[in-house]
């Protein structure tokens, strides 16, 4: 039996695209003959899935589930809203995120060596539905929060939100703190922002922030005699309107603009009879940062016209 080391098996991920331990196999069961283990691979239709490595998934869906105290959300990507749309492709969204859930991996690569509860690898699993659907398929993200939280999608997983709460017992029981829970995520999917409340922000961020005011400030031949509190005044001033844009708990309140999002959640909290905070809030949208391949399409029906 011929010595497969560490090198050969990532060689042959190389050339491949396959999996590790595919790969592992492959080279085993040909004996460290390359060809041979390409040629295995390539039964098993791996290669094939291989094949569509280079393409664009840029489509998709983000997609949340929730068992017990613990919450999951992940987006997996294919290459068109077609399949995203297949019941077959959101069962393997759906049993990624049961896997997430009971496995607790830190990362995508951990995830796909974890074992789903069909006795398969993730990594098998999605190679097994790029055979089948014909298009590239990739797990690009999730995340798992654990604890009180109100989730949403929105547009059929093109969005999800989930928020994190600390509530005490009085607020939580209370018949109304599930509306009031949606409510928020509904609020983060309408309005994206990077922080939950102005205590998040880095004070880095604040002190950037602060310099690019007085550039323009000095900028602004009407501030040129303005006394310095003068300037710090409209400082704090336009800083308040950088929260409001960058901070979930600064915002108006989408269905109560005379309502900052905070002091929505101040005034359910008092007619719960409770104390509740918004501790945390994830925001996933499909496809966001990744470059879509544009296609021409009168070049394309050039190309086939002309053979």
């Amino acid at each position: 039996m011929a010595n497969i080391s560490a090198k050969d098996v990532a060689e042959l991920r190389r050339q491949t695209g396959c999996g590790m331990m595919d790969c592992k196999n492959a080279l085993v069961a040909a004996d460290g003959n390359f060809d041979e283990a390409i040629k295995v691979l390539r039964e098993k239709g791996m290669a094939a899935a291989a094949k569509k490595a280079d393409r664009i998934a840029a489509d998709g869906l983000v997609e949340i589930l929730t068992e017990g105290n613990v919450t999951a959300m992940v987006e997996i990507n294919s290459e068109t809203d077609f399949v995203a749309k297949n019941e077959s492709f959101r069962a393997l969204v759906v049993t990624v995120l049961k896997t997430i859930i009971a496995k607790k991996p830190a990362t995508v690569e951990e995830l796909m060596g974890c074992t789903t509860e069909n006795g398969d690898t993730v990594e098998a699993a999605v190679q097994e539905k790029i055979l089948t659907m014909g298009e590239k398929l990739s797990i690009r993200r999730f995340l798992i929060v654990e604890g009180l939280v109100s989730t949403y999608i929105h547009g059929n997983g093109a969005t999800g939100v989930i928020i994190k709460f600390e509530a005490d017992d009085a607020a939580r029981s209370n018949p109304g703190f599930a509306e009031f829970a949606k409510n928020v995520a509904l609020q983060a999917a309408a309005y994206s922002t990077p922080y939950v409340t102005r205590e998040d922000v880095p004070a880095s961020v604040i002190e950037e922030e602060k310099a690019i005011l007085l550039k323009q400030m000095e900028a602004d031949p009407k501030m040129a005699n303005k006394p310095q509190k003068v300037l710090d005044g409209i400082i704090i001033g336009r800083l308040g309107k950088f929260y409001e844009a960058n901070c979930l708990t600064e915002q108006a309140y989408v269905k109560d603009d005379s309502l900052t999002v905070a002091k929505y959640v101040a005034a359910c909290a008092k007619e719960f009879g409770g104390a509740i905070k918004i501790v945390g809030a994830y925001r996933y949208d499909k496809g966001e940062g990744i470059q879509k391949r544009e296609d021409d399409l009168a070049a394309e029906v050039a190309k086939m016209v002309n053979g």
